[in-house]
């Protein structure tokens, strides 16, 4: 997009943002965040185009859902004396319009059971092989019983207890860099500084996007998940230099590349890093690839109507 200033360029790039709705990735940047004083320029423009390319993941889960029609945990004494009494199994019934069932549970999934503050007559949803547990809401069979309520009333699942659900999830590739370029866990007191005392900005090496494009090759490959191509928008695209022009010839040959969008508002300058001059101050190689669009400003009879 290329227009004198106030043409409303960064205003297309919103409507399209817009018109792309939240599942589809969109990046804007501006070309002068390139230059950081700890970061490489192309890393950058790296990082933003992995943050412009979305991956859908499906994936097949095992899950129990259903009302909570009993709820009583498994208790023996504390084996190291004390009035306290440690929870050894919990046996939970679950209800559906179809069927009950009655399941014995381990003490961590109490656990968890109780931070979700869950009783008998709620609706949960327990996955089968993470053992996470979701309460979803009060069951609405008990809506009548209170004249005012903070809790939001769910209908009873259909179907059975034990079932196979589809769960989609989106995310984009620089989320997987992220994720596993500073592997968070652990209890040990390093690792709990480690995320308060956030550390400075770290690249991420060329081999593990290389590691993570395989994965996710190998993903797409088997059907489990599907490329999101979004958008990257690069405003004041003129500031950018020959080193992250030339960068960009290759990021957008290669298969995972989203859609770009550049604005400038320059006409004939000099490209940045060199004594070329050139049109918008892009290299004429990087110009042939382009679709140009001229804005233009509001002509007087046009601001008159």
């Amino acid at each position: 997009l290329a227009g004198a200033p106030g043409t409303g360029k960064t205003a297309l790039a919103l409507a399209i943002a817009q018109e792309l709705g939240p599942k589809v990735p969109f990046c804007p940047m501006v070309g002068s965040e390139v230059y950081s004083t700890e970061v490489k320029k192309t890393e950058i423009l790296m990082e933003n185009c992995r943050r412009a390319i979305g991956l859908r993941i499906k994936e097949t889960k095992e899950v129990y859902e259903g009302e909570i029609t009993e709820l009583t945990p498994e208790e023996r004494p504390d084996p190291h004396g004390g009035a306290a009494k440690v929870v050894t199994a919990v046996m939970i019934g679950l209800k559906t319009s179809k069927g009950t069932k009655t399941l014995k549970l381990a003490p961590q999934i109490y656990e968890s059971l109780q931070r979700e503050k869950a009783s008998v007559g709620d609706v949960i949803y327990i996955e089968a092989n993470s053992g996470a547990v979701k309460r979803v809401g009060r069951s609405d069979a008990y809506a009548t019983e209170f004249d005012l309520e903070a809790d939001e009333y769910v209908p009873v699942p259909k179907g059975e207890v034990h079932k196979k659900k589809e769960v989609v999830q989106d995310v984009t590739l620089h989320d997987l860099d992220m994720a596993n370029a500073k592997p968070q866990g652990g209890q040990d007191i390093m690792s709990v500084m480690g995320q308060f005392m956030k550390p400075r900005k770290t690249e991420v090496t060329e081999k593990l996007r290389t590691e993570i494009n395989k994965v996710v090759n190998r993903y797409i490959d088997q059907g489990i998940a599907e490329l999101v191509p979004g958008v990257l928008f690069i405003d004041e695209v003129h500031m950018l230099d020959i080193e992250c022009f030339t960068y960009l010839n290759r990021v957008i040959e290669s298969s995972l590349s989203p859609i770009i969008v550049f604005a400038t508002n320059r006409g004939v300058c000099t490209i940045r890093g060199t004594e070329i001059v050139s049109p918008h101050g892009m290299p004429v190689d990087l110009l042939d690839r382009l679709v140009i669009v001229r804005t233009l400003g509001y002509s007087v009879d046009e601001i008159v109507q």
